[in-house]
């Protein structure tokens, strides 16, 4: 059993991590990463509650499994021992089985199809009893097996488990039963008994992409369909401050500041870039509409939102099988994370203390914090690490980047390489008496 004390300070604070699939697990790695940089009190790998969906279920098991931000990010760039590296192709592994399967059944479809038109020529054209035939289509294109796989191994390393009910920390992974279309809560009683990796293998199973799981005699897939986040039930299981990341956002391609194709019109890129742009818009339509019905339900209870902008190609046209694309994104969403806390500081910071947290304003003014080097990786300084030896014009050189941005951020100015656009919302609860106004970030 895992048995780590919870911190006083992170006891008030849940997490909800949507989905996005690989490219969306990258991006939140690197939200994640200067979250916990920044915010002095957070542990990620102590909290109450943790809520996944999808990709977000990934995750936040990692997370309450106790692997760090630290190790999450080391695992896109490196093969560390004692780990397993994420590698795309665990995602994107044909599922060979499952069309072999189905293609075995069209002899018999098509037998049954010209069966059924010769008994009833009148009630149906030629071609419309061969509509049979599309039950042996494929229910996924992808295996979701090796998912599971993956996180079976990592999890029976020592110290940590695959048993919900061996968690220290609470655990939530939701899916979707295929059946009733009603959500189901892995890691809650009655469901707890199921295996943290079964769990997330059904919440990451996405209609079209993953077969269903399944599990008891039913068949599960992916959570997103009913929710993008599920940020109440954090909020059900008590947490005060709900801190939730979401990759899900429709691309811009009008107003966007990067363009790595020619081309603006998305139907010029094929029907899989189509209808991820109608699934992204649909997800992200239904979490606003969502979040802002926790407002009276949830009247003494905050939520953070953090989120790509929608004029950002990185986060939509991306080679997720590119090592050096992984590698941006996570960059990226590190970088774009510690300029929003910085450019929001005045905001933020009370409701982080609200909660016993404090957002380290030195940490964000630091121009020379790097992700990797946080991690551990690529040399040079983390945010972490004691500065008082640098030589004088080093120490010198710091503190004037640190003042320029100190300045651009009370001038209320973008800051040196941030657009316009923000990708943070701070969604409040709170009754307006108390708070004075409701303190709200714009649309990314």
């Amino acid at each position: 059993m895992l048995t780590s004390a919870i911190p006083d300070r992170s006891s008030r604070v849940g997490l909800a991590l949507a989905g996005g699939g690989p490219e969306g697990a990258v991006y939140e790695i690197g939200v994640l990463r200067a979250l916990d940089e920044a915010i002095d009190g957070l542990d990620f790998n102590n909290l109450p509650v943790y809520v996944g969906v999808s990709a977000g279920a990934f995750l936040s098991a990692n997370l309450a499994n106790g692997l760090t931000t630290a190790q999450n990010a080391r695992a896109i760039v490196k093969h560390e021992p004692g780990e397993h590296p994420f590698h795309p192709k665990t995602f994107f592994t044909p599922a060979l089985g499952e069309m072999v399967r189905r293609s075995l059944m069209t002899p018999r479809l098509a037998f049954e199809a010209v069966l059924d038109y010769l008994r009833h020529p009148t009630d149906l054209t030629f071609g419309e009893s061969l509509l049979r035939l599309s039950r042996a289509l494929p229910v996924g294109v992808f295996d979701n097996e090796p998912i599971r796989d993956y996180l079976e191994r990592i999890f029976s390393l020592p110290g940590r488990t695959n048993d919900f009910r061996q968690l220290r920390r609470r655990l939530i992974v939701v899916a979707t039963e295929l059946d009733s279309g009603l959500a189901v809560r892995f890691g809650e009683p009655g469901h707890d008994h199921v295996p943290i990796s079964v769990a997330v293998q059904a919440s990451t199973a996405l209609p079209g992409l993953y077969p269903p799981v399944l599990i008891d005699g039913r068949h599960y897939v992916d959570g997103v369909l009913l929710k993008t986040l599920h940020a109440s039930v954090a909020l059900d299981a008590g947490a005060k401050l709900v801190i939730c990341i979401n990759p899900i956002v429709p691309v811009d391609t009008l107003h966007a500041e990067e363009r790595r194709t020619r081309e603006r019109r998305l139907t010029e890129l094929g029907l899989p870039t189509v209808l991820s742009q109608t699934f992204r818009t649909l997800i992200h339509s239904r979490m606003t509409v969502g979040m802002a019905a926790y407002a009276p339900r949830f009247p003494h209870q905050d939520l953070v939102l953090f989120e790509p902008k929608s004029d950002d190609y990185r986060m939509f046209f991306t080679n997720i099988f590119s090592f050096s694309s992984r590698k941006a994104v996570c960059e990226y969403a590190y970088a774009a994370t510690r300029r929003e806390l910085l450019l929001r500081f005045d905001e933020l910071a009370p409701i982080f203390a609200r909660h016993g947290l404090r957002l380290r304003e030195e940490v964000l003014l630091d121009a020379d914090c790097d992700l990797w080097a946080g991690v551990g990786l690529d040399g040079g300084e983390g945010c972490d690490r004691v500065r008082g030896d640098l030589p004088v014009t080093q120490a010198l050189d710091r503190a004037l980047r640190s003042l320029e941005l100190w300045l651009d951020r009370q001038q209320g100015a973008p800051l040196p390489g941030h657009p316009a656009g923000r990708g943070t919302r701070v969604l409040s609860a709170r009754p307006r008496a108390r708070r004075g106004r409701r303190r709200r970030a714009a649309t990314p």
